[in-house]
């Protein structure tokens, strides 16, 4: 990262400064901007990389100069995106010093869909002026902060369409006609003044990211954090970098990996432990023709398969994306193990070990003066898996969940077709709902939750880009002929 030449004027900032930039009008995007009080032709929930891919699909939808001959000359959909946080924000718990992207640049949020766009990350780089030293860089993964900031970069054209601070707590059925759905109700909360706010739109993209995932019986303390907050909740418990605390993390994973190695460096004194079920920390398959399993067109193929066979594609992919670390940073931290092996043969003395085969069976609370014990135990039950940890913190690195849209769709429930037990997403991402209740104007789509229907690309951002514009083609249809928005890439140029 050190290598990466930035403008004096434009430097990388922190998340509350860089929210603070103000956009130029001119360098907005071709979005325009709403009253709460309309009817929308879209409203997305959440404001993360897939609704920002949604947003710049739209934008490319309707500039001429991409698209000369397309009927979107002069279209003006009434959008309005509703973000939770303050300002637009990626992973910013996992922005650990030095940790690199695991997709290409090329993977950005437009190029694959049309890489004459504005909005792709080598255009970014070209308005940062820094488009040749990352060149000089040789490389295909840009630090993972940079890639934030690239997108960062992209939502700030959105600014004058997006509603921060506004957390969405449910969708209901709106005005109906003959017994006929029109329209659904978006009803938000401010996170400040918790004024609630209600607004309408025809059709609606639920796109809510995953949610922490914390083993059942884990105690709630603040010194028990999960992974996603690491950068930004674990220095407001551990305030003093050079104190010599106790820190577990429990994971198999790359953010288990990169958290276990940025504590030896961001604590130096401190005794760190790792602890997970596997017999080792295992790499992740990234080879060519693996990594084909992330191509847009696979979705395709993925979708059409019956359930148990998608079951069984899943499992036999699980190494590309889960409990599996890039080799590089596994060669790092078993560098580590070993001259500590060079140094004293006894593992138990060691000041960064780690447990294989090993679950947390229990956690002993005590009051913030005291270190929590941490109960290990053999994930065979063996006595000689036993330990107990004395510990000032606790990073849980087990993952995400992915069912917030069942809370936020309770009330719409009724609007599923008979006897349909579970929403069921089209290819095109549009759930199914039953046509002699809700008008055919009307519709709701799932985003970064299809991975059964969809595949394991799902929740990643490897097909965002042309994701972005397919449910573009879906939403606004006719209304954009003239540019098939989800066509592959070689059917645009």
């Amino acid at each position: 990262m050190e290598s990466i030449t930035r403008k004096p004027e434009l430097p990388f900032l922190n998340p509350v400064e860089r929210g603070a930039q103000i956009q130029s009008p001119n360098n907005r995007s071709l979005l325009h901007p709403s009253s709460a009080d309309d009817l929308h032709d879209l409203i997305c929930v959440g404001f993360g990389p897939a609704s920002l891919a949604i947003g710049i699909a739209l934008h490319d939808a309707m500039d001429p100069g991409l698209n000369p001959n397309s009927a979107a000359a002069g279209f003006q959909p009434k959008v309005c995106f509703l973000e939770r946080q303050k300002q637009f924000a990626w992973h910013s718990g996992m922005l650990v010093p030095g940790s690199r992207m695991q997709i290409s640049f090329i993977k950005d949020l437009a190029t694959l869909r049309d890489p004459r766009s504005s909005f792709t990350f080598l255009n970014y780089l070209h308005n940062k002026d820094r488009l040749i030293h990352f060149t000089n860089l040789g490389t295909f993964l840009p630090a993972r902060i940079e890639f934030e900031d690239y997108m960062r970069w992209c939502a700030n054209r959105f600014e004058h369409v997006v509603s921060y601070g506004q957390e969405v707590s449910e969708i209901v059925p709106g005005k109906t006609t003959n017994g006929v759905v029109e329209y659904f109700v978006v009803r938000s909360r401010n996170t400040e003044t918790g004024e609630m706010t209600s607004r309408k739109a025809r059709k609606v993209v639920v796109a809510l990211g995953g949610r922490a995932k914390m083993p059942p019986g884990f105690p709630q303390d603040p010194r028990i954090i999960h992974s996603s907050k690491y950068c930004t909740g674990l220095p407001s418990v551990l305030k003093n970098e050079s104190e010599s605390y106790r820190i577990a993390v429990v994971g198999s994973g790359q953010s288990a990996a990169e958290i276990f190695h940025d504590l030896q460096r961001r604590y130096p004194n401190s005794k760190t432990t790792l602890i997970l079920r596997d017999t080792a920390l295992r790499p992740s398959d990234d080879s060519p023709f693996v990594n084909e399993i992330f191509n847009p067109e696979r979705v395709d193929k993925f979708f059409q398969l019956p359930a148990e066979e998608r079951e069984k594609r899943i499992a036999i992919d699980k190494a590309t994306n889960y409990s599996v670390v890039r080799l590089e940073l596994i060669e790092e931290i078993y560098h580590t193990m070993y001259l500590q092996r060079v140094r004293n043969p006894d593992e138990r003395q060691w000041q960064h070990r780690i447990l294989p085969e090993r679950a947390i069976g229990r956690i002993e609370h005590h009051n913030p003066a005291q270190r929590m014990r941490v109960h290990v135990r053999s994930v065979d039950g063996k006595a000689e898996g036993k330990e107990i940890l004395e510990v000032d913190a606790l990073m849980v690195a087990t993952g995400y969940l992915r069912d917030a849209h069942e809370q936020l769709l309770e009330q719409v429930r009724g609007l599923r077709p008979a006897g349909q037990a579970a929403w069921t997403p089209g290819r095109d991402y549009r759930v199914a709902l039953d046509g002699e209740k809700v008008s055919s104007d009307a519709g709701i789509w799932l985003q970064g939750c299809n991975e059964k229907t969809h595949g394991l690309s799902d929740s990643l951002l490897s097909i965002l880009a042309v994701r972005g514009g397919e449910i573009v083609s879906s939403v606004f249809g006719e209304q954009l002929s003239g540019q098939a928005q989800g066509a592959p890439l070689r059917a645009m140029l």
